[in-house]
């Protein structure tokens, strides 16, 4: 267990090397890396919305990744009718695919347990060929974007990697203060209430279908905002990012990140990708060794990484 000042500190020192990450990549020549960690953050952000619903909710949704697809694809065909507004691709993003988790939030949510994983990902399934069959938009081949977003804003212009990255990193910052207050909130409280005990919550007068639904919302809407900053990234988007595997990616950071802390997406994602990048560069088998080190993860640290570091959880 890390002493309690260090682990006060440690956010402030992941900050401070967040911000300056992209000067010294640029100063050793290593571009690649400013890509690359902020797709980082960008799944950081997905994955801290999955980590309030599963962490604090106890919602385990294998669905996740249609939300995550749905803001891509709206951004995508945004772009394809030539809107490149990010002030109205991103927030109508988070709607579109908040709309679309309330809708599947409002059948899945009457079933629990495997019954509610099941239904999740059946319906995730549903959405990923929906996307196949918008031929107009690529199909099966996916979508390319011309151009990212534009914010038209004097001195910042996503298109160039650094100001992008530094917008990523801002809006991962705003979406764990959200998700911070939230929790701390009457309505988080009632929402770990639900979680630890849904039938006492119920006995006593609270709406938990009503709860849950808005949190299963609220994530959804958060990761279709990942979801079109993910469009941005790649300048492409396709079916595969709706696909369940990618749902499935995202239930590993967390458990990997400590599910229920405040830092799990953010460990999980930094974690998983870390790793993945390492490994895919000694071996092209890197899926059995980053599998064995994520099984020892879990089995030395049950709790996830944000875990180990310490308390947290009492809310």
């Amino acid at each position: 267990m890390m002493p309690r000042p260090w682990r006060r500190a440690l956010p402030w020192l992941l900050l401070a090397a967040a911000l300056a990450l992209p000067w010294l990549a640029g100063a050793l020549d290593q571009d690649y890396y400013i890509g690359f960690m902020r797709r980082v953050l960008i799944f950081a952000i997905a994955a801290a919305s999955l980590n309030f619903i599963l962490g604090y909710g106890g919602m385990v949704s294998l669905g996740h990744a249609a939300f995550f697809g749905a803001g891509a694809y709206t951004v995508g065909v945004l772009m394809a009718e030539g809107i490149t507004s990010a002030w109205l691709a991103w927030p109508l993003a988070a709607i579109v695919a908040g709309a679309a988790a309330f809708l599947i939030g409002a059948v899945s949510l009457r079933t629990r347990g495997v019954y509610f994983i099941m239904i999740t990902l059946a319906f995730a399934q549903m959405v990923y060929y929906v996307a196949i069959g918008l031929k107009r938009y690529g199909g099966e081949d996916g979508l390319n974007l011309p151009q990212r977003s534009m914010l038209g804003l004097e001195g910042i212009d996503l298109g160039h990697d650094i100001t992008f990255y530094y917008v990523v990193l801002v809006l991962l910052l705003g979406v764990i203060a959200l998700m911070d207050r939230i929790v701390a909130s009457r309505f988080g409280r009632v929402l770990i209430g639900i979680r630890e005990n849904e039938a006492r919550m119920e006995a006593i007068g609270y709406p938990t279908y009503g709860y849950k639904l808005t949190a299963f919302t609220l994530a959804g809407a958060l990761a279709g905002l990942a979801g079109a900053l993910f469009a941005n990234h790649n300048l492409f988007v396709s079916p595969a990012t709706l696909h369940w595997t990618q749902s499935a990616t995202l239930v590993v950071m967390v458990i990997v990140g400590g599910i229920g802390y405040r830092w799990a997406g953010v460990l999980g994602a930094v974690a998983l990708l870390v790793l993945e990048e390492a490994l895919a560069a000694l071996t092209e088998y890197w899926h059995l060794p980053l599998g064995l080190l994520l099984l020892a993860v879990v089995f030395i640290a049950p709790r996830g990484l944000a875990g180990g570091l310490g308390p947290e959880p009492r809310r």
